[in-house]
């Protein structure tokens, strides 16, 4: 197949072009490359694909010097004119987005950002497949949509209705837009509700890599809600992994889909929503107790109130993963944690 992947320079962007360029797929690969966080990250990651970024050109085609069957291009989503040319000229089987202005608490300071990113970028991309007749397109949602919702575990089915930060907002607003053309124009769309992924060439915005930093450094690390925080870590290998086997399966319309007790998962138009976390949720504290461990070093903690925006506890239900693709994430933190402290000491230390 003929793939795009967006936000190649990210964090799962990166991952998975690797895993679809190894598993024989022809990938373009498209990223803003822009700086919310240090790009000497996005730089290395888009090195290890093969891309020079000294030779990089807005909204040029660069070929890989690693893999024959990889193309970079730097383009903004927002840039309509461009991106229509490039789906026009490329003829692309099926689309994954993951490009997308990050972070919750970013969106409290720069709200623009996200709309115009998360937003008309992705009407742009759901206009570019409507007329070039892509199979599947795909997408990546977040866990931040379940806002005030503390029904645990999470659910696909459970209302998310009320947000809590911009960026939830606007993740939200991708899953009702792609609805909208599934059911107009009977495009495939599948959107992954991502549960706190970590692991090696993470994003340096993330606790994990913000802690690691800071105790290497001998900084003190912030810790919000005084501790009492759960999150449902979810290691990028099977993230990819997840996101690869949504790829292959496009969404399909759901036949026993009742309009009058609707399930917001699914549709009787070719529309899916999938919980992908690794269902086992885990404390703060003890996962810092991890990184402690695998350091060698103790953490100075500098315990501050919940963050605006910020959600107590994350819990994925992923019945529907299992049910319908055979797979759930397992990965154990102590596996996972090692193999990012192993890359973080070799790229920084």
């Amino acid at each position: 197949m003929k793939i795009l992947v967006t936000g190649t320079a990210g964090f799962i962007g990166f991952h998975l072009a690797l895993r679809l360029l190894e598993r024989g797929d022809t990938v373009v690969g498209l990223d803003s490359i822009n700086d919310y966080y240090d790009v000497k990250v996005k730089y290395g990651r888009l090195e290890v694909s093969g891309i020079n970024k000294d030779e990089i050109s807005y909204n040029q085609l660069m070929q890989s010097t690693k893999y024959p069957n990889y193309q970079f291009i730097q383009l903004n989503l927002e840039d309509r004119e461009n991106l229509n040319e490039l789906f026009a000229n490329e003829k692309f089987d099926k689309v994954f987005n993951l490009a997308a202005q990050a972070g919750v608490r970013y969106s409290l300071e720069n709200p623009y950002a996200y709309v115009e990113s998360n937003i008309v970028g992705f009407v742009n991309l759901l206009e570019a497949c409507r007329h070039n007749a892509i199979k599947h397109f795909a997408y990546a949602s977040s866990s931040s949509v379940y806002g005030l919702n503390e029904s645990m575990p999470f659910s696909t089915r459970d209302n998310v209705d009320h947000p809590i930060s911009l960026y939830a907002a606007s993740k939200k607003s991708n899953e009702l837009m792609a609805h909208t053309y599934s059911h107009l124009f009977n495009i495939p769309t599948t959107g992954l509700r991502f549960f706190t992924v970590y692991g090696p060439w993470g994003r340096p915005d993330m606790a994990l890599f913000l802690f690691t930093k800071a105790i290497l450094e001998n900084k003190p690390i912030n810790i919000f809600n005084y501790g009492n925080m759960v999150r449902d870590f979810t290691y990028i290998d099977d993230i990819v992994e997840g996101v690869i086997r949504v790829i292959d399966n496009a969404a399909a319309p759901d036949k026993n889909w009742d309009a009058k007790t609707p399930n917001p998962s699914t549709s009787k138009a070719p529309y899916k929503i999938y919980n992908i976390g690794n269902n086992n949720p885990i404390k703060l504290l003890d996962f810092i107790e991890e990184i402690e461990r695998v350091l060698g070093k103790k953490a100075e903690k500098n315990m501050l109130p919940m963050q605006p925006g910020d959600v107590s506890a994350t819990y994925a239900n992923v019945d529907d993963l299992i049910a319908d693709l055979d797979y759930k994430p397992n990965t154990s933190i102590k596996v996972g944690i090692g193999n990012f402290i192993n890359w973080y000491k070799e790229f920084y230390v």
